[in-house]
């Protein structure tokens, strides 16, 4: 059975007021397309200008992906930024990291 790799991550904006959460199973393509969209009123990330990686999760089967991303969404603020501490205790912005694997 061949491997297959899923991504449930966090981006936010410059600033670090606004967090989006989601999940895709190419991460380097969705992180350009989320800067392609900065400023796009019609998606949330591009509103707020979410397009700086400071979390991911690696997950083999879509369907524990997508239970992850929901769960994390569920949360609080508070929680969240917990989670990238625990991962990136400084929020380096991980985009370019990301890119170059």
């Amino acid at each position: 059975m061949a491997s297959h790799n899923y991504f449930v991550y966090i981006t936010t904006n410059p600033k670090r007021t606004t967090l989006y959460t989601g999940v895709t199973n190419d991460l380097p393509r969705r992180l350009r397309e989320h800067f392609m969209n900065c400023g796009n009123p019609s998606t949330f990330a591009g509103k707020y200008f979410c397009y700086n990686l400071v979390y991911y999760e690696r997950h083999t089967q879509v369907e524990h992906a997508i239970a992850r991303e929901k769960e994390i969404k569920r949360w609080s603020r508070s929680k969240k930024e917990a989670l990238i501490y625990s991962f990136n205790p400084f929020w380096k912005v991980l985009n370019q990291e990301v890119q170059d694997e």
